[in-house]
């Protein structure tokens, strides 16, 4: 039996037809709206047919794998967009969208790496703006981040391609793997950004790398945190809420965890490569003071139960305007965060040293993520509210003490968080979190993307688990009451809509609601229509009204599937005033498209307001994150 027989056969196992969710109906008012197209391509009942035809595991399978496909070639000259339905509205700003991902899975000598260790292939679509006829120019390029890892990689020439780095979450199986140290394989493929003149693309594990913003050479990596040269490093100032959870501990307990932080620190660094701060690929932008906000952890945070954050807020020219530093007394792996006028917000994640899997790890037979496993043994969520201004620190309240959400969630990925004083009940302060999260007993380190580095290919089963819908990813609002003191009254966790109850995650809002009160929220998510990849990937786009918990929806046609959306504001007043960019991924057909929403139509027949093709010849696999940057 063929690798991707196998696979098919897993997908029909792990599906069930009462797991699946039928689409959702179409409505003229409220619940959940939904379009399959726009007019010019609204599914008829050939179009169904034909589609019901092509619903098969083996189809789903293959399907699947095409999204992640490698892409070779790059565009290093802008290349114009073909527009194949309507065409770009008159009040589209002109700006670049920016998109981040993998473009290299599988080199020439055997090895198939897990999509979070694919090369960076950084993506952008360029807007000269609307023009009176609609028709404005949009052109497209591409090329590779020229990291470390990717010079050694591919090669004198740029022909061939040879993995050498094993990278956190791979195996390689034409590379070297046992005593292979090449763990920390910078692939800055994670996400991008634009600040201050400069475009940097980031990985979860080490400094980002700057490339120009229009040709997207790669300048080098970017020292942003002053680690190298020590400059741009502000004075350490370890928060009181730091120093108190250091006398809460036993002297003998907090002593032993330094001296394995001191034996641990130059074996991870000088062995491994590792950096001796971990900055997170995701960032924040604070629109309100217009500050850049990004977070550090240490490096051996992975391996103690102990983890250090440092947050720096970087002015719009890169100066250093604050930093702070905490010690939390817990096991955690932060991948998105939040921030508010007076926190920094952590939803922490719980993680374990699995011993039995560190020791498989090291012999090169699974991925190194495999030395850590997910800690299931509280089933609540850690929130931490860490003071970023004088006055939340003031409070009397010990900040190293989490607020304790009473559910049990796997954050994933954050929309907004914002902070509100309550006149009520003595005074106070609410804080309400919008994010995606799951279940714990879903989220698994080496299988995220169905990884299967035996067959060398990727198992949709894993992403489509049957064994209900409430393990995967999910929208929630966190909401939390303090008093005046800081003390918690109150917390609580429930869907950001009670009409939408499939899966979703990538949440996007209008940047210019960031840190403030907003009232919508636009995810990926599936439509349901497809029986073999009935969750994921994504073939629509929700817009949830956090106002009223209404759902509306968009759905692409047939076997296509959606990436992130990201909100592009226009000049109006209001908050859905503007268009929802996304990449349309056209597997049957090999091909991309920009898609462009219009925001405030999602729901309708003519929510679509423009296609834009890319060249087949460049058509790329599944994107991570973007950034929309005005000009």
């Amino acid at each position: 039996m063929s690798p991707h027989t196998i696979a098919a056969v897993h997908v029909v196992v792990h599906h069930h037809p009462r797991h699946r969710a039928p689409p959702p109906r179409h409505c003229s008012g409220g619940g959940v709206c939904v379009v399959r197209a726009s007019a010019a391509t609204a599914t008829t009942t050939s179009g169904a047919s034909a589609t019901a035809a092509t619903d098969s595991p083996s189809a789903a399978f293959w399907d699947y794998n095409l999204l992640f496909r490698s892409q070779r070639a790059e565009s290093p000259d802008p290349v114009a967009l073909r527009v194949t339905e309507g065409a770009i509205p008159p009040d589209f700003p002109a700006g670049t969208y920016y998109l981040a991902g993998p473009g290299m899975f599988t080199d020439d000598h055997g090895s198939t790496v897990h999509p979070l260790d694919g090369h960076g292939y950084l993506r952008a679509f360029h807007f000269g703006g609307g023009g009176a006829d609609g028709a404005a120019a949009a052109q497209y390029s591409a090329r590779y981040v020229e990291t470390a890892a990717k010079r050694e990689e591919q090669g004198a020439g740029g022909t061939s391609w040879r993995f050498t780095h094993r990278g956190p979450f791979s195996v390689l199986q034409g590379g070297a793997r046992v005593g292979n140290v090449k763990v920390m394989k910078n692939v800055a493929n994670t996400s991008v950004l634009r600040w201050g003149g400069r475009v940097l693309c980031l990985w979860e594990g080490g400094e980002p790398y700057e490339l120009d913003p229009r040709t997207l050479e790669t300048l080098g990596p970017f020292d942003i945190l002053g680690l190298g040269s020590g400059a741009g490093e502000a004075p350490a100032r370890d928060s009181e809420a730091a120093a108190r959870h250091r006398r809460r501990r036993p002297w003998v307990q907090e002593a032993g965890i330094d001296v394995a932080a001191c034996l641990l620190r130059p074996v991870l660094s000088g062995v491994f490569s590792m950096p001796v701060r971990r900055l997170l690929a995701h960032y924040k932008i604070d629109h309100k003071r217009n500050r850049l906000l990004m977070v550090a952890c240490n490096a051996e945070d992975m391996l103690l139960p102990r983890s250090n954050f440092t947050f720096y807020e970087f002015d719009a020219g890169f100066a250093l305007v604050q930093k702070r530093e905490f010690v939390l007394p817990d096991h955690l792996m932060i991948h998105d965060w939040a921030f508010t006028d007076n926190h920094y917000v952590l939803l922490g994640n719980r993680i374990k040293l699995d011993i039995p899997g560190s020791l498989l790890a090291l012999t090169g037979t699974h991925p190194m993520i495999a030395a850590l496993a997910v800690d299931p043994s509280r089933q609540s969520t850690p929130v931490y509210l860490l003071p970023r201004s004088p006055e939340a620190e003031a409070g009397g309240r010990d900040w190293s003490v989490p607020v304790e959400a009473p559910t049990q969630t796997w954050s994933m990925h954050v929309a907004n968080a914002f902070e509100e004083r309550d006149a009520g009940r003595g005074g106070g302060t609410s804080v309400r979190i919008h994010m995606s999260g799951c279940s714990y007993r879903w989220f698994h380190f080496h299988r995220m993307f169905g990884y299967d580095w035996h067959n060398k290919k990727l198992d949709p089963s894993f992403m489509n688990v049957a064994k209900g819908r409430e393990l995967l990813p999910r929208l929630v609002q966190v909401s939390i009451d303090l008093d005046k003191r800081g003390a918690c009254r109150g917390c609580s966790v429930r869907r950001l809509s009670d009409q939408w109850t499939r899966p979703a995650d990538f949440p996007a809002i209008n940047p210019a609601f960031a840190n403030r009160r907003n009232r919508f929220i636009y995810a990926g998510a599936p439509s349901g229509s497809r029986k073999f990849l009935p969750y994921f990937p994504f073939d629509s786009v929700v817009k949830l009204d956090v106002s009223d918990g209404s759902a509306r929806l968009w759905t692409a046609v047939g076997r296509k599937f959606v990436g992130e959306p990201v909100f592009v504001p226009t000049t109006g007043g209001r908050e859905d005033d503007g268009y929802v960019l996304l990449v349309e991924y056209a597997v049957s057909d090999h091909r991309c498209h920009l898609v462009v929403l219009d925001a405030r139509k999602i729901g309708e027949r003519n929510a679509v307001v423009a296609k834009l093709e890319v060249p087949k010849h460049l058509t790329f696999p599944m994107g991570f994150h973007g950034f929309w940057a005005d000009e």
